[in-house]
């Protein structure tokens, strides 16, 4: 069973650990737990920075289920384990909130939406071939969910920077990260770096050295070209998503190549342009990127393909949250561990700090949607406004500007 969070001071004792709690509050915290859930799945867009955002700004800011460094541990954990790092932190939440009951309610119900509008989508695609214009959509939305990022990175970094040797991780990945390292390479030497001048008293070189010897480090990868194999079967498709999800790091775009390797290059099931077409859905779509395999299962076998990519990509991250979660109170109590999460709380806001970069260059591109940004960082720093209403109004300006132009 869990180890849920005590009670923080100030708190409510909505904090009490969910095995003390009658069948009635037990079932009303599931209610809660599951309405929640289902809300940030239809609502975040973005990508992963954007959900962790709006997971801090609704379990810990309104709500206050746990405090802000408990969730930066289940954040730096997600940044070390395969799989997709916000339906993980999903994952964890609902664990630390309601036990395994709630892993599961919380990473089916943060999962469901987008499952559901990916679905209907490969539907009318393989229709009509041809993906529905959303673009309107999109358009405002972006540049609210930049402001939404851009506040979690601020409540997130006064607990994550605590130190010099913290500042100096960041700093150092977000250097590091631009010349195209390893992401997995920079979390795990952040933290080594960071355990190390903690726990031995160094002071010189300092992390940033540390940091540098993963300049030796490189992604490669290759897959021989294939003949089509046997026609996929809704079986098929599960066991190439579950090995997918089982070893799966990184981004969508590190899906996009594993999803090229598999389908197009060894398989031969699906073309380049199906799978870019599978991973735009997935990008467009609110809730989890992976949710691009309900796509590609729909095209390969069908309804049932559908539900059994689905559910494989995603099973072994419930697996390895059920695995590791019950540990980490135990980890944390270590100096030589939590020197390690320190580090790697404070890569993982360095990656976090690039990812926001590169949707500001993707989202601001007008003087449209450079307003609605600076409107939207007023509206969560000075007006605190919910981020539910604040995706909704971008939604409406993207639909109005669409319509005027």
């Amino acid at each position: 069973m869990s180890q849920p969070s005590q009670p923080l001071e100030g708190f409510s004792d909505e904090t009490l650990p969910y095995d003390t709690l009658s069948p009635a509050a037990q079932r009303q915290r599931l209610g809660e737990l599951a309405g929640v859930f289902l809300k940030l799945g239809a609502i975040a867009f973005g990508g992963p920075a954007a959900h962790i955002a709006m997971m801090d700004d609704e379990i810990v800011t309104r709500r206050r289920w746990l405090s802000r460094e408990k969730l930066l541990d289940f954040l730096g954990i997600t940044n070390l384990i395969p799989g997709p790092n916000s339906t993980e932190l999903a994952i964890y939440l609902g664990y630390d909130r309601a036990g395994w009951r709630g892993l599961v309610l919380a990473g089916t119900c943060f999962i469901l939406p987008a499952m559901l509008i990916v679905w209907a989508l490969a539907a009318v695609y393989v229709r009509y071939q041809a993906i529905p214009q959303v673009e309107w959509l999109l358009y405002g939305v972006k540049a609210v969910v930049i402001a939404i990022i851009v506040q979690a990175l601020w409540k997130l970094g006064k607990k994550a920077l605590k130190d010099w040797p913290t500042w100096a991780v960041a700093i150092a990945v977000i250097a590091l990260f631009a010349t195209g390292l390893n992401e997995i390479a920079l979390l795990l030497l952040g933290g080594v770096a960071v355990m190390l001048i903690k726990n031995l008293g160094q002071r010189e070189p300092g992390a940033p050295l540390l940091l540098f010897p993963l300049s030796l480090l490189a992604q490669t990868s290759a897959a021989p070209a294939a003949s089509p194999t046997n026609s996929p079967t809704w079986g098929s498709v599960f066991l190439l998503f579950l090995k997918i999800g089982a070893v799966l790091y990184g981004s969508g775009y590190v899906l996009l190549a594993f999803l090229e390797r598999e389908f197009v290059q060894r398989t031969g099931w699906l073309t380049s342009q199906q799978i870019l077409d599978a991973v735009a859905v997935g990008q467009v779509t609110p809730g989890p990127v992976f949710t691009t395999a309900t796509f590609i299962g729909y095209l390969l076998a069908g309804n049932a393909g559908a539900v059994a990519a689905t559910i494989a990509i995603f099973l072994p991250a419930f697996a390895l949250v059920l695995i590791i979660n019950p540990f980490l109170p135990k980890l944390r109590q270590s100096r030589w561990v939590s020197g390690f999460l320190d580090g790697v709380n404070a890569a993982s806001l360095g990656l976090m700090a690039v990812v926001t970069w590169t949707l500001v260059r993707a989202a601001v591109v007008d003087w449209v949607t450079v307003i609605l940004a600076l409107l939207s960082l007023v509206a969560v720093f000075r007006l605190k406004v919910n981020s539910v209403w604040l995706v909704l109004g971008g939604a409406i300006v993207g639909l109005l500007a669409q319509s005027l132009t």
